[in-house]
């Protein structure tokens, strides 16, 4: 164990929670000042600074932490997003209660690259975007003895692309930059606690409990040090108490206790252990959390979790959001979490990158198990400086997240049979590189699995593999999931599969949404192959032809998760993704920039396809009509028209305008929608729709109205531009494509650019349908928010072909 003390690993928060090593501890969010470019050196960021003297340059914007580079460009449609250097510059107040104590500052993570100063004097430095580090600045500290109130502190981060790092910029997401996590300011005394790992282990009578604890000191190691143990339930009542006394830079504690109570996904008990130091009269307290558990995944069978078979039901997240690119808050991610646990999942893949403490904390405490990896993603293989990022990046990863009982795999790459970072890409140097990897996360963790999704020449190195199955969108039809995912678990000992399902542009929909999929093929595999992305070229496929609408999307999701419901060899799945991310290669998708397969949108708002995952994972009862996001439905006025609904409930019932449409009993196996779908025949105009489900005797109801519009339409000839006002303040503008007779033309995808003028400006640049300037229409309309600045202002919608609208105030 000793090995994995290799990092400081450390988590900021209150009480008796994830890995905190200081009472003293704060955050440093305000006061930042930014400037997008690179200095000339140090003394630009401190030097004193007069007004209207050229001293002056650059301009430094005020900002607050956590700040990315990235936070608009990377969804503009008109530029490439900026990879270079940043600076961030501040004044720390340094009061640290500890005589001879030191001083800290902890990076929660930053990209990609980051230098870190004192006054003139470089502190520190990290490579690597996704992983936690420390820098002791208490020798720094001695050049300010007599002003500790304004201690310069200038950071400077650098994305720029380099082939010696990982991840590749080849990678489906944006590399961002900047302080997009956490920093804290921590104080701590001469000889402090600077990680402890946690190992808890059921007994084979299961009525007790094996606990070994692994501790590492730092700083002066002089004195002999006194540590008060002590072990708690999730209650908060005392477990047992110990005290140890070591001269040593390590310690180490096994202890057993009574009736340990284990963690599961429905019920994610976590214990608490606090552990102060004493030396020479000061004392530091170390908090952290821990659980009993035990896993397996049966070679060509199942996964089981405490003893029982559990069907993983899972997504996966980017840390990455409308507004703010990758420098989510802690209350944004915590928001993302309670939403992927309230669909239903009890599993998530981080990918392609270890991610915050935050969010594995939440894991913990929500109950949802991980996979996460590091960010060895495409582009082949790099040098020796390479490799020794991506090995310690994952000893990083390893040593940082271990105590964390959600961990239940450490990803060791992801795509890595994808080439194009080098001339040569050698599969026989991959192969032994990934070899390597997996070696050492099995020295530093004999606990958990090792992983890597399709990657098929290095399937046989890893524990558990994941094969690129994606029927029905870059291959194939969804009808055949089940025969292929079959497949491909026999060539392996441990199969789980990692990334499925399908593009949605959020609000498109269709009354038919396997029009013109005929020529798609079947009997070939459904895996994804070089070109199959791009939307032009090749064989014809869902991902280029088809419409990209939230109907096709939840047709498919549907299928497939009443497959997985029969497939009792499997271990389990991982939809990609939960929401939708920015991504530098795909600036043709219908929001440039994005890739569009999440089931909630970049700023968290709920596609139809989330219900879909909720009526079947969620234990909450539920029921949700399909189209709250389709206002206009279209078709002959007495053609019958299918309505789904979504719910786990026993049974629904449906009412058209009042009239009850009968009652339906829920069968997963009755697609779609589990049987619960009507074929009814809309009135032309205002319809109006509800839903009514039981489930043990209570109801739940859900409704909402609709048009269904009888009239046809000929193709797009025009623009209508319309403003929605919200308040005195901001509006919608709204756009439709109308035919020569002025009809609303329903499966209109042209796309559309909006521009402004005079006293007001667009609420752009957050690569979402309602947020993005350039952007195709849904069911034959777009719109954005405007901001207004004061009462004379123009709004202009071109697309190609048709006449540029005007709005004039």
């Amino acid at each position: 164990m000793r090995n994995l003390l290799l990092t400081i690993s450390i988590f900021i928060c209150s009480g008796l929670q994830a890995q905190n090593i200081s009472t003293y501890t704060q955050r440093l969010n305000e006061n930042w000042q930014f400037v997008r470019e690179d200095l000339g050196g140090i003394w630009e960021a401190v030097r004193p600074v007069k007004e209207g003297q050229p001293e002056a340059l650059p301009l430094w914007e005020d900002i607050e932490l956590p700040h990315c580079f990235n936070a608009s460009d990377a969804v503009d449609p008109d530029v490439n997003y900026y990879e270079g250097p940043g600076w961030y510059r501040t004044k720390l107040h340094i009061e640290n209660p500890y005589e001879n104590g030191r001083t800290l500052l902890l990076f929660e993570g930053g990209g990609q690259k980051t230098d870190v100063y004192i006054g003139t004097e470089k502190a520190g430095s990290h490579v690597g975007g996704y992983d936690e580090w420390t820098v002791d600045i208490t020798e720094q500290l001695g050049s300010f003895p007599s002003d500790f109130n304004n201690v310069p502190l200038s950071i400077r981060c650098d994305n720029s692309r380099d082939l010696e790092m990982i991840p590749s910029d080849l990678s489906d997401f944006n590399v961002y930059g900047g302080l997009y996590r956490y920093v804290n300011l921590i104080y701590v005394p001469e000889t402090y606690i600077s990680q402890v790992h946690i190992q808890a282990v059921i007994g084979d009578d299961e009525k007790t409990g094996q606990i070994k604890i692994d501790g590492l000191l730092a700083g002066d190691r002089s004195n002999k040090t006194q540590l008060k143990l002590q072990l708690f339930n999730q209650q908060n009542e005392l477990v047992e108490e110990e005290l140890i006394n070591t001269a040593n830079e390590t310690f180490e504690r096994e202890l057993t206790i009574k009736n340990p109570k284990v963690w599961s996904t429905d019920d994610p008990y976590l214990y608490n252990i606090s552990i102060e130091l004493t030396v020479n009269g000061q004392r530091q307290k170390y908090t952290d959390r821990f659980a009993f558990r035990s896993f397996r995944f049966e070679e060509k069978g199942p996964f089981y979790l405490n003893g029982e078979r559990l069907l993983l039901r899972g997504t996966h997240r980017h840390e990455d959001h409308a507004g703010v690119a990758a420098a989510m808050t802690e209350d944004m991610i915590r928001k993302e979490m309670q939403m992927i646990k309230d669909m239903g999942a009890n599993f998530i893949r981080l990918g392609h990158y270890q991610q915050s403490r935050i969010v594995l904390n939440l894991c913990d405490s929500l109950g949802i198990l991980v996979w996460e990896e590091i960010p060895w993603c495409r582009g082949g293989l790099g040098g020796a400086i390479y490799q020794e990022q991506a090995k310690r990046m994952l000893t990083n990863m390893i040593t940082q997240h271990f105590n964390h009982p959600s961990v239940i795999m450490w990803g060791l790459g992801n795509e890595n049979d994808w080439p194009g970072d080098y001339p040569e890409f050698d599969k026989n140097a991959i192969r032994a590189f990934m070899s390597e990897l997996n070696d050492l996360a099995h020295r530093l963790d004999s606990s958990r699995k090792t992983s890597i999704r399709r990657c098929d020449f290095c399937k046989d190195i890893v524990d558990v593999y994941s094969p690129s199955i994606w029927a029905g969108w870059y291959r194939g039809k969804y009808t055949e999931y089940k025969d292929v995912s079959l497949e491909e678990m026999k060539r392996v000992d441990r199969f789980f599969h990692a990334e499925w399902g399908a593009s949605s542009h959020a609000g498109r929909h269709s009354e038919d949404p396997d029009m013109g999929l005929e020529h798609v093929r079947t009997g070939g595999g459904a895996d994804e192959r070089s070109g199959d992305a791009a939307l032009v070229g090749g064989q014809a496929r869902v991902s280029r032809d088809g419409d990209w609408t939230e109907t096709y999307a939840c047709n498919l999701f549907d299928w497939t998760l009443k497959e997985q419901e029969t497939m009792p060899w499997l271990t389990g799945a991982a939809f990609w993704a939960f929401k939708d991310f920015s991504t530098p290669i795909r600036p043709e998708n219908p929001v440039p920039y994005v890739n569009q397969k999440g089931v909630v949108t970049r700023d968290l708002t709920p596609k139809e396809s989330y219900y879909v995952f909720q009526s079947y994972w969620s234990k909450k009862p539920m029921v949700h009509i399909y189209g709250h996001t389709w206002p206009v439905r279209w078709g002959k006025a007495g053609e019958s028209r299918l309505v789904k609904v979504y719910s786990n409930c026993e049974e629904v019932e449906l009412f058209l305008n009042g009239k009850s449409q009968g009652i339906k009993k829920r069968d997963a196996q009755n697609f779609p929608a589990a049987g619960l779908y009507w074929n009814v025949e809309f009135e032309s105009g205002k319809n109006h729709l509800k839903a009514v489900a039981i489930s043990t005797k209570e109801k739940y109801e859900d409704e909402f109205e609709l048009d269904y519009q009888t009239q046809t339409w000929l193709p797009a000839t025009q623009l209508k531009i319309e403003e929605i006002e919200i308040d005195k303040q901001y509006s919608w503008i709204k756009v439709s494509a109308l035919d020569q007779n002025k009809v609303l033309c329903l499966d209109a995808r042209n796309k559309v650019s909006f521009s402004v003028a005079g006293d007001v400006q667009l609420i752009d640049n957050l690569g979402t349908p309602n947020g993005s300037r350039v952007v195709q229409l849904a069911n034959g309309v777009a719109k954005i928010k405007i901001e207004k600045e004061g009462e004379r202002y123009s709004v202009a919608v071109q697309s190609q072909g048709l006449k540029t609208a005007l709005l004039t105030q």
